[in-house]
């Protein structure tokens, strides 16, 4: 199967690193031009002339911009007002007790991991809905379904993630635009390994040992058994925003390696 998305134009938020830059390269070399973004302009510009470098001959550019703000979105929509593909990739996580979360910390997860999807969806959507293409993409997570009792507040914002990604499918219906969520599970992204240094500096134990026993332990029931890559996540965001996923939509597509027991 080859995808082509020459002609195309994406925007992933949150890509200058991890997942979403996976989704970036994985996308421009199968031919979109691509547009990061990032909260600051030296990130950006670093993640942009590395994607030239892994893409070579892509089109590519870059905005500075806070997505857990209106202000941050309205950034993006100025710079770039229409597109064909949108990932809503950008996010946050930290494990920290139910108790002491504050209303400030809930508030916080919902505006950068809902609410910045809300409103880039809300109005890149309009322009697909006219031109009679277009590809949503939530970045959902296997904790969505499997609430971490760690991160409750977490799990709470990826399933509203995946609650407005089947919505907003029902809401384009018969539009020629697809909507899907993307659930990953423990995945070796800059964040995830952020996590692990640290409990290793704690632990005083090697970053190899933690991460081996970090699925066994925090994830007991995975198949795959090991973190994905960013790249395995990313080869099936670029599989669902191809023309070859055209019946593919309101899906909740898992790349949890097995974790969560259930069939369906």
């Amino acid at each position: 199967m080859q995808i082509d998305l020459r002609g195309r134009s994406a925007i992933i938020s949150g890509s200058t690193a991890g997942i979403g830059f996976a989704i970036a390269t994985g996308l421009a070399r199968a031919g979109a031009s691509v547009t990061l973004t990032g909260r600051t302009q030296a990130r950006v510009d670093e993640a942009v002339a590395s994607l030239r470098d892994k893409a070579p001959g892509s089109e590519v550019q870059g905005v500075a911009a806070d997505l857990g703000t209106r202000e941050g979105c309205d950034t993006l929509i100025h710079a770039v007002p229409d597109t064909d593909i949108l990932i809503n990739n950008v996010g946050i996580f930290a494990p920290q007790d139910f108790f002491d979360t504050d209303d400030d910390t809930w508030e916080q997860f919902f505006q950068v991991n809902v609410m910045s999807a809300v409103r880039l969806s809300r109005h890149y959507a309009r322009g697909m809905k006219e031109r009679g293409w277009g590809r949503i993409q939530f970045l959902s997570s296997e904790s969505a379904l499997n609430i971490p009792s760690e991160m409750v507040h977490y799990g709470m914002t990826k399933s509203a993630v995946q609650s407005v990604s089947r919505g907003l499918a029902k809401v384009l219906s018969g539009t020629r635009v697809t909507v899907n969520a993307i659930l990953p599970g423990p995945t070796r992204s800059e964040g995830v390994l952020e996590m692990l240094k640290q409990n290793a500096e704690e632990q005083g134990r090697s970053l190899e040992e933690v991460e081996a026993d970090f699925v066994k332990q925090a994830r007991p029931t995975s198949i795959l058994q090991r973190l994905a890559s960013p790249e395995e996540v990313a080869n099936m965001s670029v599989y669902a925003a191809s023309e070859q996923a055209s019946a593919t939509t309101g899906a909740a597509l898992r790349v949890e390696g097995g974790i969560v027991d259930t069939m369906a």
